[in-house]
């Protein structure tokens, strides 16, 4: 709790003085931290103008992409709508959208390419869902539709989530509830190793279609 508190005032100050926060992305790392990563970083994250794509294995994923590379997120609207976990999303930025509404797929890529124009990394799990360490599900390309026509200067960059072994203690498979992966996640006991491999990024401008974008950034993951 004081950590929340203390990073909360540090952002207010940051934003009341007109200045871009950088503590959504500090407290989301510490967060992390205190519940157990040793955080790995190989490669260079892109810091600016790119569309981050990772595999996902759990809720923490969203704190080691932020915390690592600055990144805001889309999620579904109903996030938007929990206690306390839609307000902290809020102030990252979150893009809330609904994923359910195909009458509304035209708004939601216009949403997501203003997002991507602005600057601040945008990351997302093309999976679609949470998935284990061993496979790597097909990547849906819906929000790739966003980068066609492609968007001057945005790259895409594909990264590789690794829990090691811990991995199985961390995903959330199955049909186990949200409040009950979280009791277990927050309930381990000890320290964990968890890499970030982000791996050199491409420009969707080389790639016909969303379909061959989403494909080549799966397989870029998937030889990782």
């Amino acid at each position: 709790m004081a950590t929340l508190l203390i990073a909360l005032l540090c952002h207010g100050a940051w934003r009341a003085a007109g200045r871009a926060s950088p503590w959504p992305r500090r407290f989301l790392r510490r967060v992390a931290v205190i519940l157990g990563a040793d955080i790995r970083v190989v490669g260079t994250p892109e810091r600016r103008n790119v569309m981050i794509a990772a595999n996902h294995l759990s809720w923490f994923d969203i704190l080691l992409l932020a915390g690592t590379a600055g990144t805001r997120f889309v999620a579904k609207a109903e996030v938007a709508r929990l206690p306390l976990i839609g307000w902290l999303a809020g102030l990252n930025r979150t893009l809330f959208v609904e994923r359910g509404d195909r009458l509304g797929v035209g708004d939601q890529v216009a949403t997501i390419r203003a997002a991507l124009s602005d600057g601040q990394p945008l990351a997302v799990f093309p999976e679609g869902t949470t998935g284990d360490d061993l496979t790597i599900l097909p990547f849906k390309p819906a929000l790739f539709a966003a980068l066609v026509p492609p968007l001057p200067g945005i790259l895409v960059q594909p990264v590789r989530i690794d829990y090691g072994p811990a991995e199985g203690e961390l995903a959330w498979l199955g049909q186990e509830a949200g409040d009950a992966h979280a009791r277990r996640v927050l309930r381990r006991a000890g320290r964990f190793t968890v890499t970030l491999h982000y791996l050199p990024p491409f420009a969707p401008a080389d790639y016909p279609d969303r379909k061959a974008i989403a494909a080549e950034a799966r397989a870029r993951i998937a030889d990782a």
